[in-house]
């Protein structure tokens, strides 16, 4: 007996479903494997020292653009931009010059390239909305802007445009952050004092406040003691390799140590959750307050409460139920 129309179409429809679920996904795994392939060989022809960041006359004229330029101008106007976020009168551009492009101050090049990765800091794998949280609460000594914001998103966007070209995984030059100095020396308070006054005041004034143009460099507006900057070590390199703007380079190592050490010694912001840090150990030798296994490095004078601790914590990224049984 021949079948019924309607059911003879029911079945051809379902055997086309069929056949083109199955051509789909012999395609996607085709352009999976193109796609590693293109990745793979760009990789292997990037010559890094060859590459060049786009700059903000490359951002295209359109919507795309427009978050690109958004972020680029939440870098450099953090405080005026996100004040109930960015609570100290410092931006992102303070540390990250040239908007984020310059390799001996904690390049912002590449980092699209980077993220997810394992941050032994927090002892977890994060991505680059919560590295960028990480600046806000520590070094910006503010609150967690929410990763699903348009802020955050235009910051993003900004990031990959500097990225541009960077193959996945490539550690540009100013990967790992400020610039290692190749001697840890011990900076001493007083000779940092009078390098301070000789070199410093001009911008950051006597009482190390700043101004307008110039970030304060301790006291409430500054940095938390959980930044980077809080550290000895990271913060002679920064000063050594761009300090003073106007004639960077022309300190001694030693000298960027002394005034490292006298900045630091100074009252500055809490860092909520800061004891949590290194949670497996291995904290570096300045960290300047107790972690596991870890003994304060020249703490500060003492150290500021937060206004809004609660929202001053970036939380390790939650694993969720996916509703996957499991057994015991």
């Amino acid at each position: 007996m021949t079948a019924p129309w309607d059911t003879v179409l029911q079945r051809t429809l379902l055997w086309l479903a069929a056949a083109s679920a199955l051509a789909c996904q012999g395609s996607s795994k085709s352009a999976s494997a193109a796609t590693a392939r293109d990745t793979a060989a760009k990789a292997a022809t990037f010559v890094a020292a060859n590459w060049r960041p786009p700059t903000e006359a490359d951002i295209p004229n359109d919507s795309l653009g427009a978050a690109i330029r958004r972020g680029l101008y939440l870098i450099r106007f953090t405080p005026e931009s996100l004040p109930a976020y960015a609570t100290s009168s410092l931006r992102c551009t303070s540390c990250h010059q040239n908007d984020g492009t310059k390799a001996s101050a904690a390049p912002l090049t590449g980092a699209h390239a980077r993220y997810p990765k394992y941050m032994t800091r927090s002892g977890a794998v994060i991505g680059l909305a919560d590295r960028v949280n990480y600046c806000f609460t520590r070094s910006l000594a503010g609150n967690v802007l929410p990763p699903e914001s348009r802020q955050m998103n235009d910051i993003l966007a900004y990031l990959a445009f500097i990225s541009h070209d960077v193959p996945v995984g490539t550690n540009l030059a100013g990967a790992s952050g400020l610039v290692s100095m190749k001697d840890t020396l011990v900076g001493d308070l007083a000779r940092g004092e009078t390098i301070f006054k000789r070199e410093c005041v001009a911008c950051h004034q006597a009482d190390g406040q700043g101004n307008a143009a110039f970030p304060a460099l301790w006291g409430p507006k500054s940095f938390s003691i959980g930044a980077s900057m809080a550290r000895e070590e990271r913060a002679a390199s920064f000063v050594w390799h761009n300090m003073p703007q106007s004639k960077p380079g022309s300190l001694t190592p030693q000298e960027a140590f002394d005034v490292a050490a006298f900045v630091n010694s100074h009252p500055r912001p809490d860092s909520p959750g800061k004891e949590t840090d290194w949670p497996s150990g291995g904290a570096p030798k300045d960290v300047p307050y107790a972690t596991k296994g870890h003994e304060p490095h020249r703490p500060p004078a003492s150290l500021l409460a937060r206004r809004t601790p609660d929202r001053a914590i970036v939380p390790t990224p939650p694993e969720v139920d996916g509703g996957a049984k499991r057994e015991h």
